[in-house]
């Protein structure tokens, strides 16, 4: 009988095949593109999907000059604030300076990074150090979706004389989304996508459903490996967990946004949009109210970027 082959079941890109530790990944922000003079990223929360009606307006499209539908997800961005500065040498990090009107709340809530030195932004020689990035906290309070505020470090545009104009301009003060993101832009959205729980190895990798007639059950591997050496190697696929595994959506392109001002009420599982907020293309990894990092596109591409849609209707 000739021998069956198949691809082995289940990427060993995404591996080990468990639950994240954050909710937020970490992000090596000197891959990702860095056009313009502001912040990389930014911390939105999933509201929902909806249906925008909309002009395509793309060149040799199909449907160019025509009304379509464009399946889109809305994601509500409260205002962020920097928390602390930290500068690094060589890829090291060599000295973090914290911010002095940072909220009394995030103290009480959020267990922070970095220890107070009395140093202040002024003191710092910029020219000392090759890169410097910011830890950023949301202002979810306003939202009402929770109090615990979320920190994530997120890198700078530009060179590093802007990096430190953006910072003593704006510490302090409330960063929207609307000064980092502009309208028809590319972004991917960093984040965890929904818990499954335990799952079996069909849904979790795959494989094959066995004959009807075959023994000790259908939905499971035929072998779990050999007599020798006698243990399971890790290759094989078995029954465990499944979602809440960090993935990335790249290239979404931003169909709208601003403030909600009373546009979206009474979304199902999760309520007003109350601050600003944006719409992608497409749908988005996780649950309503999953908190996600929107930064600036790895790698852009021709096809998503030359896409050109005029909102008529949000429906």
């Amino acid at each position: 009988m000739v021998t069956r082959k198949s691809p082995r079941k289940g990427s060993l890109q995404f591996w080990p095949r468990k639950r994240a530790n954050k909710f937020l990944p970490r992000v090596n922000w000197d891959v990702v593109n860095s056009v313009g003079k502001s912040l990389k990223g930014f911390i939105g929360y999933k509201v929902g999907m909806v249906s925008l009606y909309v002009k395509d307006n793309t060149n040799d499209s199909m449907t160019k000059g025509k009304n379509i539908a464009v399946p889109s997800t809305i994601l509500e961005c409260p205002g962020m604030k920097i928390y602390s500065v930290r500068f690094y040498k060589d890829n090291k990090l060599v000295t973090e300076v914290l911010s002095e009107n940072f909220d009394k709340e995030l103290k009480r809530a959020v267990k922070l990074p970095g220890k107070k030195d009395g140093k202040k932004i002024d003191d710092v020689k910029s020219q000392e150090y090759n890169d410097v990035k910011v830890i950023c906290y949301s202002l979810v309070k306003k939202i009402g979706l929770k109090k615990k505020p979320d920190l994530s470090e997120i890198g700078l545009k530009g060179s590093l004389e802007e990096k430190m104009h953006f910072i003593k301009e704006k510490i302090g003060k409330e960063i929207s989304i609307i000064d980092v993101f502009g309208k028809g832009e590319l972004v991917d959205l960093r984040g965890l996508t929904k818990g499954k729980g335990l799952s079996g190895p069909v849904r979790r990798f795959g494989i094959q459903l066995k004959n009807q007639k075959s023994e000790k059950g259908r939905r499971r591997p035929g072998s779990l490996g050999p007599w020798h050496p006698a243990r399971v190697i890790f290759r094989v696929p078995m029954a465990g967990q499944l979602g809440m595994f960090t993935r990335v959506v790249y290239n979404n392109k931003i169909l709208d946004l601003g403030k909600s001002e009373g546009k979206f009420k009474n979304i199902k599982n999760y309520g007003d949009v109350k601050t600003d907020y944006i719409i992608v293309k497409g749908s988005v990894q996780g649950p309503a109210k999953r908190q996600l990092l929107i930064t600036t596109p790895l790698r852009e591409t021709k096809k998503t970027k030359k896409k050109n849609y005029e909102l008529i209707e949000i429906r």
